[in-house]
């Protein structure tokens, strides 16, 4: 998988990432030169344990904090390279970027479908296509069902659906996935993984899995173990999910 990013085609590329918090007697290095590549297609694991930097490196990937130095490519573009090169991460986040947290943070007010269909018609998209295409993701992560129910009428397993449709609606590059199988138990965990490796596939996405679930960590080809701010590429059991 690494060896397509080194011909061009790239999904995640960070390159020397830096953080630092504070300044003087309080300054704190978070991130201290992190390297990590993640192809189209493919879904890797980031863990270690709390304090690690595993955090502050999401939020560096996802524009909601600016690194100190380094580098960081998404899908085609460079985004970061010693001070961001886009002047909208607003629109870099919800074009560029799906994200999946612990809890799915649906909108409990939106049906099923419109929950989907928010970011295409906030990206522009004519209300009615921008419903199409959230029931066709529905329907690829099989919750068509639940279309027009609303989000306290589904399962824990549901929510999780529809929180990753919702991520792929944009058809992103880049997916970040923070302990999204925390609260789900083994058999409904394993899906959601089944899941996010079925549509990686399918839409070409580089996703990111930061977890402490290990009922999880043994399906991942690739594992980035993140210690004092600095990434060590493990390899992963790879174990078939079905």
């Amino acid at each position: 998988m690494a060896d397509a990013l080194m011909n061009g085609t790239h999904g995640i590329l960070i390159e020397g990432l830096r953080k630092r918090f504070g300044t003087g007697d309080t300054v704190v290095d978070a991130l201290k030169g992190v390297d990590l590549a993640v192809a189209p297609g493919e879904v890797i694991g980031l863990i270690g344990p709390s304090g690690s930097g595993k955090s502050t490196l999401l939020k560096c990937l996802g524009a909601v904090i600016e690194p100190t130095g380094g580098r960081m490519t998404l899908g085609a573009e460079v985004i970061y390279d010693e001070g961001w090169r886009l002047t909208d991460l607003r629109a870099l986040r919800r074009d560029k970027i799906g994200f999946v947290f612990q809890a799915p943070y649906l909108i409990p007010f939106l049906d099923v479908t419109d929950n989907v269909a928010l970011p295409l018609m906030l990206a522009g998209q004519p209300n009615g296509k921008a419903r199409d295409q959230a029931r066709e993701l529905l329907a690829a992560l099989d919750v068509s069902h639940r279309a027009r129910a609303m989000p306290a009428h589904l399962s824990g397993g549901e929510q999780q659906r529809v929180a990753i449709a919702r991520a792929l609606a944009n058809r992103p590059p880049v997916i970040l996935a923070d302990e999204p199988t925390a609260p789900l138990d083994s058999e409904r965990a394993l899906s959601v993984i089944r899941i996010l490796n079925r549509m990686a596939r399918q839409y070409q996405t580089a996703v990111i899995v930061v977890t402490h679930d290990e009922k999880i960590i043994p399906t991942f080809h690739r594992l980035y173990h993140i210690r004092d701010g600095r990434t060590h590429e493990e390899a992963g059991e790879g174990r078939e999910i079905g």
